[in-house]
Formats: structure tokens, C-alpha cells, sequence
């Protein structure tokens, strides 16, 4: 299997050179910038491109790691160019392969969404923590099992799932990672107010957050749930109602906390949460 990349990004870079680490031959990249084109083909001992077209017709798999917004462009520039009996792939959460590539099979040609759950923040250090990376697969079904084992050999966990389930899929990892920012953002703000500054803050909450992920990894949410929700403690969620300076906050508060009673009332069944409801709404 030979992978070109276009794009040549944090995630150009890092899956490439994950790829190119377990034995993958990486033909190189093309990106509108030759700077980070050669950039990475440096990185992934791989070619500079200067065509699509060269690259198109080097590869056997083309990856379009670029924006979210720029892969359907991109892939029209790839279609251009002949793409029968070649796969291309996106990386994108958001985007289904019927979206990103709707009239793909017309061409010869096999469509995958192949997105790891892993916060690529780096272009030289993601890399090497791909391996610790869930991927969840999305495409045509001829040659989706030769992606699943390919990257279950090189040790990560993986799941097909179907272009219908894509907007939930990415809606779970968005409240997974991007909502759990805001959460954190108004903690912050609170210990402030005590008298911390954020680094001292982020330290002392370092055990707590790090022990509250590991219960609900190890134990689920229900069993992990502890604090005021879980006890029905009506006058301490009052008190911290009380402590929000903005609606928006209130909100966000109030929105998350009513989650939270349906997740005790399974640890509590039978408990009366009817009161707190009513605050809450």
C-alpha cells in the first residue's frame, strides 16, 4: 500500500509519520505551501510534490488532510486528475464519506472517513501517542476490514461505524473533549475569585480531575457520580447558582446539572429528585 498525503498539516504530518513508523510506505505529500510540503515529506522520509497529479498517480491511497471546509474542493482537484481503483480518505469527525465524496464509486474509485480519537495539537510530537489512539472507520465495504486490521496490527482499538451515525459520533466526541474546555474555563474562573491564579488553580485540580477520569473510565458514569447532584443537596446547588455572575453561566450550570440528576437517579432509584429538577429548570 502506497500513501500520498495532500495537506500538510498537524495531521499530515502526524499521521504520516505513524503510518511510515509501522512499515507503511508514505509516497509523499503535495500542499498548496512547498514550505510545509517539504516540511513534511522531510519529516516521513517521503517526496515534495509539486502536482496533485504526480502524487494521485504515485499513491494507491490518498489521504486529503486538509480543513474540514477544503475537503470537497480538494477532492473535485483529486478527481480531476483520474482517480479509478485508488481509495481516498479524510480524516474529518464531522464529514461522512457520501458527504466528502458523494459520487465516488461512479469514478472507480473507494471513499473512507478514518478519524482517530486523539487531540492532534502537534506536528512533530502527536505521533508518538497515535499508538495509544482509538480510530473509528467509515466507508466502502470492500476494503473497510483491510483499514480495521491494519491499524488493530499496529495496536489500536477500532470501529466501523455507518455515515448515518457520523453527526452523533461527532457530537460524542465534541462533549467528550471541546465542551469539557468550557466546563473547565468557568471552574477556573470560580477559583479565581477564591484567590488562586489559573496556575495554581490547574495544579490543585490536577488529582481531583485526573482521579474523577480514571473512576468514569474504569467504573462509568453512574458509579463514578459523587458531590451535590448525587446527594440531593438542593441548598448547595442553590449556593452555587448563586455564585454565577452571568445567565450564560446559570445556563450552562443548570443545563449540566439536569444531566446529572437522571445520571444519580440511576445510581439512586427511587430517590426523589423532583425539587432539584425544579430549581434546575
Amino acid at each position: 500500500m502506497k500513501i500520498g498525503f495532500i495537506g500538510a498539516g498537524k495531521v499530515g504530518f502526524s499521521l504520516g509519520r505513524y503510518l511510515a513508523e509501522n512499515g507503511i510506505f508514505i509516497t509523499g505529500f503535495f500542499s498548496r505551501s512547498l514550505r510545509s510540503s517539504t516540511e513534511a515529506a522531510k519529516f516521513t522520509k517521503s517526496r515534495v510534490y509539486e502536482s496533485i497529479a504526480d502524487l494521485v498517480g504515485d499513491s494507491d491511497v490518498i489521504f486529503l488532510t486538509v480543513p474540514d471546509s477544503a475537503i470537497k474542493e480538494v477532492y473535485e482537484q483529486v478527481k480531476a486528475v483520474g482517480i479509478g481503483g485508488k481509495q481516498i480518505c479524510h480524516c474529518s469527525g464531522a464529514m461522512s464519506v457520501s458527504e466528502a465524496f458523494p459520487d465516488i464509486a461512479r469514478y472507480g474509485a473507494s471513499g473512507f472517513s478514518i478519524h482517530p480519537l486523539f487531540p492532534i495539537t502537534s506536528k512533530y510530537d502527536s505521533f508518538k501517542e497515535l499508538g495509544k489512539a482509538f480510530f473509528c472507520i467509515e466507508g466502502s465495504d470492500e476494503f473497510i476490514t483491510v483499514w480495521v486490521e491494519l491499524f488493530r496490527r499496529m495496536g489500536n482499538g477500532t470501529k466501523i461505524i455507518s455515515s448515518d451515525s457520523k453527526a452523533q459520533y461527532n457530537a460524542a466526541c465534541a462533549i467528550s473533549s471541546n465542551l469539557v474546555c468550557a466546563l473547565a474555563a468557568e471552574s477556573l474562573a470560580l477559583m479565581e475569585k477564591c484567590g488562586f491564579s489559573q496556575v495554581e488553580a490547574l495544579k490543585a485540580f490536577q488529582p481531583l480531575i485526573m482521579n474523577n477520569i480514571k473512576r468514569i473510565l474504569a467504573l462509568g458514569p453512574v458509579e463514578a457520580l459523587s458531590g451535590p447532584v448525587e446527594c440531593n443537596d438542593i441548598g448547595m446547588v442553590r449556593k452555587h447558582l448563586e455564585c454565577m455572575d452571568s445567565d450564560t453561566d446559570r445556563s450552562m450550570y443548570k443545563a449540566v446539572s439536569m444531566k446529572l440528576v437522571d445520571v444519580a437517579q440511576q445510581k439512586h432509584n427511587g430517590a426523589d429528585f423532583s425539587e432539584l429538577r425544579r430549581i434546575l429548570r
